[in-house]
């Protein structure tokens, strides 16, 4: 098979799966054209691919790294607060309690997250967000599995002590 159509069918099966990714990882809806240039970079990238290890965990490598260069270049991690603060607009006045609900949840966990040191966000990403498994994880991170379980264990830890010393600030997210 070409690269072209190799690379059309995974965006068909994995574009959601990276658009997610890139979604938390990021903390922006706006990541349309770092999917984009994850797959361009695969299609220009696909004869180093070696079939043996899966195309999903390749394609969000890539998209790991396109993020990673993108948002070096920006200096938006720090501004991930401010971003989540501004997503209500004041266009959603007739917003229901349960999606307020939903986004104030969604954002202290997006809080929590980024507060968590760059190994256990990495981690914390891919495992629970991505639904990765730990050896689809160390083959993105080029760590080894028993690295990715252990790193994966101390970061939902760390990750549970930020939701509750966050809810012990502000109990009415309980």
């Amino acid at each position: 098979m070409d690269a072209g159509r190799q690379v059309e069918q995974w965006f068909h099966e994995y574009e959601k799966d990276i658009t997610n990714y890139l979604v938390y990882y990021t903390g922006s809806k706006d990541v349309e054209d770092l999917v984009q240039e994850t797959f361009l970079k695969a299609f220009q990238s696909f004869v180093s691919f070696k079939f043996a290890s899966n195309p999903k965990t390749w394609l969000i490598s890539i998209a790991r790294n396109e993020a990673i260069d993108f948002y070096r270049k920006k200096s938006v991690w720090h501004n991930l607060n401010e971003k989540l603060l501004r997503q209500t607009s004041g266009k959603e006045l007739a917003i229901t309690e349960e999606i307020i609900i939903q986004k104030a949840e969604s954002a202290r966990l997006l809080k929590a997250i980024n507060a968590l040191k760059k190994n256990y966000r990495d981690v914390v990403l891919l495992r629970g967000i991505a639904d990765l498994s730990a050896e689809e994880t160390a083959q993105v991170l080029g760590w080894t599995d028993n690295k990715v379980n252990v790193t994966f264990h101390r970061a939902v830890n760390k990750l549970n002590l930020l939701l509750k010393e966050d809810e012990q600030v502000d109990p009415s997210f309980r």
